[in-house]
């Protein structure tokens, strides 16, 4: 039968009081003993509930929920894919999705061709998923050190090495069947694409520069968006997708600080752990970076007020996040790193008032 004992004085005396037999309550000094005991078991048993009450107050920094959608609704053998891919957690897709659709809306100069479009979801979503398979197959044996990895499927062995590679090449295979779907010049761009996905998990082996080669690979629909709507990528077009890399790296560094301690410990880099204590700084460079690129691109497109109003949202956006800010942090971080989705729908928002508004 389960015991449970209260810390509370009564039954902490009921308890020890009963442990002694009748021969030792009558031996000389056994109230000052007992008094002592009850001292001492009081004592540590408040000491065990402070700290269990500082435990439980920690937070869950992994990034696997276990009693979420997927585990509800789907298959278990399914599970562990759907995982690996981040199918549980869309909100990097939609950080590589919405960039990429303001860049068709603008391409267009207003709302884009549906099939495109579509086609154009269709990339982000099998092309993130399987940048997030190369990654936790580079990253397997790190990921179980990390407090925010250590449930992922394949370093918690719920997969295995070779399940994930024939799942990448299933991703890899259907991403590649949409290059029948664009125009030439688009398909070279996003074969220059392949390699940059693959490199990206090795780079904060030796480099503390990884948020930006992600950069670099997260935004690159931008400019295959207006090759495949313009078969052009003119200056303004580049520019709006340098924006979204500087947009990226400063995001993505909040993201870092919150796995430093786990990185200094592995080896691993980081902007985070290049930045240091200087990230504040170093944030409000690259955020200011984006907001002058972003302006600028938009005034070399001719887009309309609407845009500015947004540019100026976003602008207001990116002061709230830096002064939200705080390197100490580590819940903060994610918190405010999921909160970018509002600046990718504000840029879609800006794109499309910008577009009606046109000069």
């Amino acid at each position: 039968m389960k015991q449970t004992l209260s810390n509370h004085p009564g039954a902490v005396a009921q308890h020890t009081f009963a442990i002694y037999s009748p021969t030792d309550r009558n031996r000389p000094g056994f109230a000052a003993n007992l008094i002592n005991t009850l001292k001492c078991g009081y004592f540590h048993l408040n000491q065990c509930a402070k700290l269990m009450t500082v435990n439980t107050q920690q937070p869950d920094l992994s990034d696997i929920h276990h009693n979420d959608w997927v585990k509800r609704y789907l298959p278990a053998s399914w599970g562990p894919y759907a995982r690996i891919c981040r199918l549980d957690r869309p909100i990097g897709t939609w950080l590589t999705l919405l960039p990429c659709i303001a860049a068709l809306i603008q391409a267009a100069n207003g709302l884009p061709d549906f099939w495109r479009l579509f086609i154009f979801c269709l990339g982000a979503l099998l092309m993130r998923s399987a940048g997030c398979t190369i990654n936790d197959i580079c990253d397997r044996d790190f990921d179980k050190h990390v407090a925010r990895t250590r449930y992922r499927p394949l370093t918690s062995g719920q997969i295995t090495l070779k399940q994930a590679y024939v799942f990448l090449f299933a991703q890899l295979a259907l991403a590649a069947s949409l290059l029948f779907f664009i125009n030439s010049y688009s398909r070279w761009l996003a074969v220059l694409l392949v390699p940059i996905v693959f490199i990206y998990p090795l780079c904060k082996r030796f480099t503390y520069w990884p948020q930006a080669v992600l950069g670099v690979a997260f935004n690159w629909g931008m400019l295959m968006a207006w090759s495949d709507t313009q078969n052009t990528v003119p200056a303004a077009a580049i520019a709006m997708w340098l924006g979204a890399v500087m947009w990226q790296i400063g995001y993505d560094t909040i993201y870092a600080y919150a796995d430093m301690q786990d990185d200094i410990k592995l080896g691993l880099r980081s902007t985070a752990l290049k930045f240091g204590e200087k990230g504040l700084i170093w944030l409000s460079g690259f955020y200011a970076a984006t907001s002058l690129l972003w302006i600028w691109a938009g005034l070399d497109m001719g887009m309309g007020w609407g845009y500015g109003v947004f540019m100026a949202i976003i602008v207001l956006h990116f002061f709230w996040q830096l002064y939200t800010f705080d390197i100490n942090r580590r819940d903060k971080s994610f918190a405010l790193f999921r909160a970018n989705i509002w600046t990718g729908i504000f840029l879609i928002a800006g794109a499309l008032l910008g577009s009606a508004t046109s000069i």
